[in-house]
């Protein structure tokens, strides 16, 4: 039996996530996400000690999945940042338990380069690329190279976009993530109906803000 499988934890923030990547063919052989949306949702917003407490529940229960898997394995990769400190403990404690009573290589991950190496799952990577990230707390304009090669040309200069949608479905008591729920409710919506601003509408940097808009929304609400 060869070894050509790497096991994948992630818990940088509400998301309980296990995957099994075969080395050769990108294949994703296995994965299973537990997501805390509910459990957060009373709260309107992630709270890291929750989020931790989850992780020790929900990550074991993944992982008694791929025990099958064991024996092909090559190494163990684990989500070291960025992220929530507590959450991101869990991923780790786990991910150094099994490199030490497997014996296999512990591979330290960066999730936001993680997104990008998604886009290439069972696929040829098509470098290189200009990549828009927009996930919870990041929105980043990233130039990528190569998979070995990328540098941040722009990103916010405060909230993400993420945070933007989530603040502002508080502020409206809509629920926990906002973004779905801003959605729908947009569809519904007449766009004419309030002059907001648009940020950085006159600036020649490659930027994202979103806390003068979000306050807009305030002020109007």
């Amino acid at each position: 039996m060869s070894n050509n499988l790497i096991l994948s934890i992630e818990s940088s923030c509400d998301d309980s996530s296990i995957a099994l990547t075969n080395i050769e063919t990108k294949e994703l052989v296995f994965h299973k996400k537990i997501s805390q949306e509910i459990d957060h949702s009373i709260y309107g917003g992630v709270v890291p000690e929750l989020a931790a407490r989850l992780h020790a529940t929900a990550l074991p229960k993944i992982l008694e999945e791929c025990k099958t898997y064991f024996n092909e394995l090559k190494a163990i990769a684990v989500t070291t940042h960025p992220g929530l400190s507590v959450t991101l403990t869990e991923g780790v404690a786990m991910a150094q338990a099994l490199s030490i009573s497997l014996q296999k290589p512990l591979i330290s991950v960066n999730h936001l380069k993680g997104h990008i190496y998604s886009l290439f799952i069972e696929k040829e990577d098509e470098l290189p690329a200009t990549v828009l990230l927009v996930s919870g707390g990041h929105t980043q304009l990233i130039e990528v190279k190569s998979l070995n090669d990328m540098q941040i040309i722009g990103q916010t200069m405060d909230d993400s976009f993420g945070e933007s949608f989530d603040k502002v479905a508080k502020m409206l008591d809509l629920g926990y993530p906002g973004g779905p729920i801003v959605e729908q409710c947009a569809l519904k919506g007449d766009e004419n109906r309030f002059d907001f601003p648009i940020p950085l509408r006159q600036s020649p940097n490659i930027e994202f803000s979103y806390s003068g808009l979000k306050n807009a929304v305030r002020v109007q609400i």
